[in-house]
């Protein structure tokens, strides 16, 4: 009679080996299996280039003072990035964001007043450009809006409560109801 039993082949794998037969045994014999990643080294290798990637730099720029990095920063972080939609130029990598970082870098180099940067950003690339859009005519909408929306709710929610609202009987509708009762009984 041929009896079967059950070798690991490594990872929730296992063959069955007939009784006489020679066990198969796993390539990685003696060693810590760490699955599809092979060896400890290489995976040390592989968290060692994560890590460097991610500290990489967006930017390269050298100032000469601390002042100068400053207002850059604080520039870089008030614009929004076109294609990005809700994420500042500073923590943006899409290309135009590295390119309007690059503007804003060049038009201080130039002079530039923080003003005139804005402005000159604002013409090119519009209002949505500003996390702080000016307040004009193009852009009431986007000021009264949670005005409007404000208003809206309240004036639902009282509806509501009105049409909700029950109001008392009058004494003869109870009376005609407790007479009805009792004729039912």
């Amino acid at each position: 009679m041929e009896v079967a039993r059950s070798v690991s082949l490594g990872w929730r794998r296992t063959r069955h080996i007939a009784e006489g037969e020679a066990e198969a045994r796993p390539s990685n014999a003696g060693r810590p299996a760490l699955g599809r990643y092979g060896t400890w080294p290489t995976c040390l290798a592989m968290l060692l280039a994560a890590a460097c990637l991610g500290a990489s730099a967006i930017d390269g720029f050298d100032f000469l003072d601390a002042e100068t990095a400053e207002r850059y920063q604080r520039l870089i972080t008030e614009f929004r990035c076109p294609k990005c939609l809700n994420e500042s130029i500073a923590s943006s990598g899409a290309p135009i964001a590295v390119d309007l970082r690059r503007t804003v870098r060049r038009l201080m180099e130039e002079g530039a007043a923080d003003d005139d940067i804005r402005d000159h950003l604002q013409e090119r690339y519009g209002d949505f450009v500003l996390y702080d859009p000016p307040f004009k005519p193009s852009t009431w909408f986007l000021w009264f809006s949670p005005l409007i929306l404000l208003v809206t709710v309240v004036f639902v929610f009282r509806r509501v409560a009105r049409l909700g609202a029950v109001d008392e009987p009058a004494p003869e509708d109870l009376d005609r109801a407790r007479r009805l009762l009792r004729d039912a009984d």
